[in-house]
């Protein structure tokens, strides 16, 4: 791990897009390397990983008995994918492009500008910028630049380029609206009141992120990695990202690759939403890879608990089941630095809070 980290700095790499841009670069610096097995990935074709649809529309503005419909697919979705790809959300396609092109200008700014907003590795920081999540832990570097900015319970924002904060307010706010339609669902889903989740996870005042990552072309994308398997901390994550594919979601033992409408949100349930529901519900593992034709963007927006709240498997539903809880309760902030710490690399974190 020292070694890796030690790689980063001697190589005088402050970003991967500016190794990338480099005329000399024509294969994967060894502290890059991560192998990815072909035989592993799933056929788009094969209807077993047709990936699931949620017309958003039906469950706002739908009769009755659709909304019901949309609800009663959510368990099937929920339990064997953990994702699922929202359509007619009510987010305008041209914020989501404006989202896109205001991260693009601040990877587009010079290195120097953007180390401004540099800073340690709490998850917990209102704004962080950088290539590999931690040099120290990371035992590869990763093939793509990030910065995350923590936009709810108070909203802040990059200060570079000028028209970010205005544009990722708005898209903040309308995302969130999704991702509680989607936590209302949910909690219906599993016969509970649909505010359930909402009230029991503190999301008045719940952790909200804005998360943006750049991955350049690579010379040799099968031999490395934008962001290694892993799953969220959070409750829900909403996803966005311009025209190239690069998101995996694992589904049956396969990686497969996410490919969707434009204007769609990628929706994957995270840790917190297993934890919740005693695993009934799937905190779905996923990975970014990269590729050699154009960079791609991708935009995060994972919305969770309050960081006080402690969050353990919800008493209603082990009592209906007739299960005793299988988690442990867990304070979300100490989750989340239990997540991030190196003996939880490319590891799970359930298996810290099994019973």
């Amino acid at each position: 791990m020292a070694a890796v980290a030690q790689a980063l700095e001697n190589s005088n790499v402050s970003s991967i897009k500016s190794l990338a841009e480099s005329q000399a670069l024509n294969s994967v610096p060894s502290a890059y390397a991560f192998n990815i097995n072909p035989n592993d990935e799933a056929d788009p074709n094969d209807p077993e990983f047709a990936i699931p649809i949620v017309d958003m529309s039906l469950l706002t503005s739908g009769s009755p008995a659709q909304r019901a419909q949309i609800v009663h697919d959510l368990v099937k979705i929920c339990q064997e994918w953990g994702f699922f790809i929202a359509i007619n959300h009510g987010v305008p396609e041209s914020l989501m492009k404006a989202m896109i092109d205001a991260c693009h200008g601040f990877f587009s700014l010079p290195d120097e500008e953007k180390k401004e907003f540099k800073s340690g590795n709490d998850v917990l920081e209102m704004f962080k910028y950088g290539t590999s999540y931690n040099l120290a832990l990371d035992k590869v570097l990763l093939w793509r630049d990030f910065f995350k900015v923590r936009t709810h319970p108070e909203f802040y924002s990059l200060y570079k380029p000028a028209s970010f904060s205005e544009v990722s307010l708005e898209f903040s706010q309308r995302s969130r609206e999704v991702a509680l339609e989607i936590t209302r669902a949910i909690s219906e889903s599993l016969g509970l009141e649909p505010d359930y989740i909402y009230n029991k996870m503190n999301m008045d005042r719940g952790l909200q992120m804005l998360a943006g990552n750049y991955y350049p072309p690579c010379p040799e994308p099968e031999h490395a990695i934008g962001i290694p398997h892993h799953t969220d901390h959070g409750l829900v994550t909403l996803l966005i990202q311009n025209e190239m594919n690069g998101l995996q979601v694992e589904h049956n033992g396969k990686w497969l690759t996410v490919n969707g409408p434009k204007n769609g949100f990628f929706v994957n349930l995270a840790d917190q939403m297993q934890i919740l529901t005693n695993g009934k519900y799937k905190s779905v593992m996923h990975r970014a890879t990269v590729n050699n034709k154009a960079t791609r963007i991708s935009i995060a927006i994972p919305h969770g608990p309050s960081v006080d709240t402690i969050i353990a498997p919800a008493a209603e539903l082990c009592e209906r089941q007739g299960q005793a809880p299988k988690y442990l309760a867990m304070n979300y902030k100490e989750y989340i630095q239990l997540q991030q710490s190196g003996k939880n690399y490319m590891k799970s974190t359930f298996d810290h809070i099994r019973t």
